[in-house]
């Protein structure tokens, strides 16, 4: 009960920083603006009008007045407020997604429903019962309850949790021109990324976004390890979606493929390592003697210091494991032109070390043909190579087995 509880409670954060995303890609003009957690969950501020929106996500829960009572008695609060001249006009707007009970609420309602069924409650103060009225209490005539009906607006059919996700997918895959996956992996994951930050902030002002400048922020085309976008996706799936858009080949071709890839340090074992090597070589790697254009990877560990690295090379030479590493005799320069030779039966390389992140560009002048650069990064790309000729995917990951789990 308790895992369903927290499932729910993940669920209705990530329905409300959808409906964000959803209402920052809808905003007609760059200069439009939404502003997280205001004066309700999301403000949206555009050229004519002011709006204040509570959203929830209550997919198990049958609609009942006393739901909504709530949160309709801050907004009248805030309309008093508006009536005193203490607080801007806006429209408030109550919005959910409920299993059942859409029937019991009959829309427009009237003055006489908002006060009894929204604005009425009791509450116990000092053991005693008591019934208050939220709208006597603020000194609101009826009036001034229709005036504020005017400018409010309730919807208990909002989309549900999958619907409106396929919804900001389609619109990204619109705005962008691009597949589904890179909407949901590349721009989708930045945008929850995006708000989830922006939601953190304290001051009011560093929440609020335009339309213009969302768009700046969630244009990067990495691959993030966002752990929101991995629990609302889940791991396995996750992995799953980056290997069958990366990694997954009827026939892999005689290609130059680099795999760039960060060890941290403190979870950092060799046995791991080897394991990843081993993975990798098998994977990219064609040096039967029937193979008319024979290659095989190269790898670049970052973070590795020069000690672990030679031993690491020494464990997998008495495995008989054969690899270069561009150097021709102890004490030489790093030669481009000898790590670039090609792999095959009779010499049995297997993988090609680059020691140094700064030898990559070399290598990468000195081969022909075609070049791919497979980034794994930690915190942020450490590697940088935008030259359009060369496919270069950087992907975010937390741990070294994340990538076995991906290739």
């Amino acid at each position: 009960m308790a895992d369903r509880s927290a499932i729910d409670t993940i669920k209705g954060y990530f329905y409300q920083f959808d409906y964000t995303i959803l209402s920052l890609l809808k905003l007609s003009q760059d200069t439009d603006a939404i502003t997280i957690e205001g004066i309700e969950d999301i403000d949206i501020s555009t050229a004519t009008e002011e709006s204040a929106i509570q959203c929830k996500y209550y997919s198990k829960t049958e609609y009942n007045h006393s739901v909504i009572a709530e949160p309709i008695r801050w907004m009248l609060s805030h309309f008093a407020e508006y009536k005193k001249g203490k607080a801007p006009e806006i429209k408030y707007i109550l919005r959910g997604h409920y299993k059942s009970g859409h029937d019991k609420l009959s829309l427009p309602i009237n003055t006489q429903f908002l006060k009894t069924h929204f604005l009425t409650y009791n509450r116990t103060v000092k053991e005693v019962k008591k019934t208050f009225e939220h709208h006597n209490i603020l000194g609101l005539t009826d009036t001034d309850l229709q005036e504020f009906i005017k400018v409010l607006e309730i919807d208990i059919n909002a989309e549900d949790f999958e619907n409106q996700y396929k919804e900001i997918v389609q619109l990204l895959k619109s705005y962008y021109s691009c597949s589904e996956f890179t909407a949901e992996h590349f721009f989708y994951n930045n945008a929850l990324r995006a708000v989830k930050e922006l939601s953190i902030k304290k001051s009011l002002k560093s929440r609020r976004v335009n339309k213009a400048d969302f768009f700046q922020l969630i244009d990067k085309r990495q691959i993030l390890f966002h752990e929101w976008f991995v629990i609302k996706n889940g791991e396995k799936k996750h992995f799953a979606n980056l290997k069958k858009e990366f990694f997954t080949f009827l026939n892999v071709s005689s290609f130059e493929r680099i795999f760039i890839i960060e060890i941290d340090t403190n979870q950092y074992t060799r046995v791991e390592l080897k394991e990843l090597i081993f993975i990798i070589s098998k994977k990219w790697s064609k040096i039967s003697k029937r193979e008319p254009k024979p290659f095989c990877p190269y790898i670049y560990i970052h973070n590795i210091n020069e000690k672990e690295l030679i031993e690491l090379k020494k464990e997998l030479l008495s495995e008989d494991f054969k690899f270069i590493d561009g150097y021709n005799f102890n004490g030489a320069d790093f030669n481009p032109s000898s790590i670039v030779q090609r792999a095959d039966y009779s010499n049995q390389i297997k993988i090609k070390f680059i020691n140094k992140i700064t030898f990559i560009d070399g290598v990468l002048k000195a081969t022909k043909g075609t070049k791919e650069l497979y980034q794994f990064y930690l915190k942020q790309p450490f590697y940088q190579n935008d030259q359009a000729s060369i496919k270069h995917i950087q992907i975010q990951i937390n741990q070294l087995s994340n990538i076995k789990n991906i290739i």
